[in-house]
């Protein structure tokens, strides 16, 4: 079972993820954290906060000598504002006489879309800083430091994790097919917008510049998918164990996800079944013992799940973000303290950050599939985990013999 939990403030000392159940034996590659940590920091759109921090991890438990040891994982990211904020943040009851930056005033104008209000009527907060630091969007930088443990757990049994955006406000990505999973893994780190045609992409940085100019956010779409992923993860036996609902879920906790599709999404609403339902075909022979998979698809609508279990095919799902809350032109608002009309409070934020949040996607997915893999297959070290995924496949080859000939009537 793999399981993590996520401590921090936006503008407190630092974020902390523990990641839990990961096996033995796995080479750490902190580099390879550090880099999507910077992938999400970058995009078009973000705000100065960007310029400020340079997300690092320290990795301080499970790891040793540069190998995990079974036991859980440990991974803090200092927060390099903290400096500026250590007065308004500081944990203990005296602030000390030396601490930095400036007490700030209470926020009492709850921004529409955002946590604020929801967060102070629940907790019987006066203050609305106790609930945005935690609901800011800042603690997706301990997930995606997760899930890059998670993806370096997955590729080695062959699992890749990868995004692309398609949207931005209006501005939409004409394809009527599938994108080409070459074109997604071939787009660089430093990408503007992730999208992988690049007149596309000059119009969305143009849409972000005119949102930026009328002091208005912008949200879009992005797909996650995941390649080499083994037929019989997850199950249909009860409903907290079909993996599209797992994998839903985790895609709708990341801040302002409004909605997911898997395959074709909503768009299977609208169609008959016979341009829906993906037929089945016998596979290639000679790639049963690497796929594990007798049979082929020539389509993917569903995108790779069937009754909320993988069937060998791409895990494909899109995620819609809607626009930031925190508008440099702000909305109307009430200030709790007196129940007058005011507009929304101002924190410094984003235009859009939707490629960012393609990257937290990614990082959610991995590990969804990460602990539906460790699930399926055991293995409390990386060897034990790879040989029996080996041995799945032979077996899976060996009970599905392939018929020279063979192909539906």
């Amino acid at each position: 079972m793999l399981r993590f939990l996520t401590a921090g403030e936006s503008h407190g000392r630092g974020l902390t993820v523990i990641l839990d159940g990961v096996p033995a034996g796995l080479d750490l590659d902190v580099a390879a954290i550090m880099r999507d940590l910077r992938r999400r920091q970058g995009g078009y759109g973000r705000g100065q906060r960007m310029n400020i921090e340079s997300d690092a991890p320290l990795v301080s438990a499970g790891v040793r000598h540069g190998k995990t040891t079974g036991a859980p994982v440990a991974i803090t990211i200092e927060n390099r504002d903290w400096v500026n904020w250590e007065f308004t943040m500081y944990a203990d009851v005296d602030i000390p006489a030396d601490a930095s930056g400036a007490k700030r005033a209470p926020v009492t104008r709850p921004r529409p879309g955002h946590a604020d209000l929801a967060g102070a009527l629940k907790y019987e907060h006066d203050d609305m800083r106790d609930v945005l630091e935690r609901a800011s969007a800042r603690e997706t930088a301990a997930r995606v430091a997760a899930g890059a443990v998670a993806r370096q757990i997955l590729s080695q049994v062959g699992v890749r994790v990868m995004s692309h955006v398609v949207s931005i406000g209006h501005v939409v990505l004409d394809a009527h097919a599938p994108i080409d999973l070459d074109a997604i893994a071939a787009l660089p780190d430093d990408s503007p917008t992730r999208c992988t045609h690049a007149p596309t992409g000059a119009r969305m940085i143009a849409a972000i510049d005119a949102a930026r100019d009328a002091g208005d956010t912008l949200g879009g779409v992005f797909e996650v998918v995941a390649t080499g992923v083994p037929a019989g993860l997850g199950s249909y036996a009860q409903w907290d164990t079909r993996l599209d609902g797992r994998l839903a879920q985790a895609m709708m906790s990341i801040p302002a996800i409004k909605g997911v599709g898997i395959g074709l999404g909503t768009a299977a609403a609208l169609l008959p079944g016979s341009r829906v339902h993906d037929e089945i075909v016998a596979g290639d022979p000679a790639a049963h013992g690497a796929t594990g998979r007798p049979f082929a698809r020539p389509t993917n609508h569903a995108g790779g799940l069937e009754g909320g279990v993988t069937n060998g095919e791409d895990i494909r799902l899109t995620a819609y973000m809607k626009p930031i809350a925190t508008l440099m032109s702000p909305l109307r608002s009430v200030d709790v303290t007196t129940m007058r009309e005011a507009t929304a409070a101002i924190e410094r934020s984003d235009v859009c950050a939707v490629p960012a949040a393609s990257v937290v996607g990614e990082a959610m997915v991995a590990i969804t599939l990460c602990g539906a893999l460790l699930e399926r297959f055991g293995g409390d070290s990386i060897g034990d985990l790879r040989r029996r995924c080996a041995q799945w496949r032979d077996h899976a080859a060996a009970r599905y013999p392939h018929t020279p000939g063979a192909s539906p009537s």
